[in-house]
């Protein structure tokens, strides 16, 4: 019986090896596991790291641009402003413009009937001068 007992404590030692050896296969399979996915992870982590920095340099970039189109705009209201003022000198004179325009137009009527008058004398004088005997 110590014989049978000593295989079978042999074959429980073996037995325990094997777990032993499983468990520490299992181990290192679950480490590697974990490794790998911490790897996956960080990966994803800094490829969505590096997105949001591309995305904060080009909203950098688009500031940068909107705010010289500020600087452009303030420039184009202050000139538009300079515009309305000159406008505003220049209204009198296109005020005086406008009523000699008219003047011209009621002088060119006179001038016109005038033209009319000197005409139907002047066929008078000659209907008069036609008719004197000589």
């Amino acid at each position: 019986m110590a014989e049978a007992e000593k295989k079978r404590e042999a074959v429980m030692a073996e037995e325990e090896k094997r777990r032993e050896a499983g468990r520490h296969e299992l181990a290192e399979s679950l480490a590697d596991l974990f490794t790998s996915i911490s790897a996956m992870i960080k990966g994803e982590l800094e490829g969505t790291n590096n997105q949001l920095l591309l995305l904060e340099k080009m909203n950098q970039r688009v500031a940068e641009e909107y705010n010289g189109y500020g600087d452009v705009a303030a420039g184009l209201r202050v000139f538009v402003e300079q515009l309305c003022e000159k406008n505003h000198g220049f209204e009198e004179y296109v005020q005086q413009i406008e009523k000699i325009d008219q003047q011209l137009t009621e002088f060119e009527a006179v001038v016109s009937m005038l033209d009319k008058y000197v005409s139907l004398l002047e066929k008078k004088v000659q209907s008069t001068h036609h008719n004197i005997p000589t």
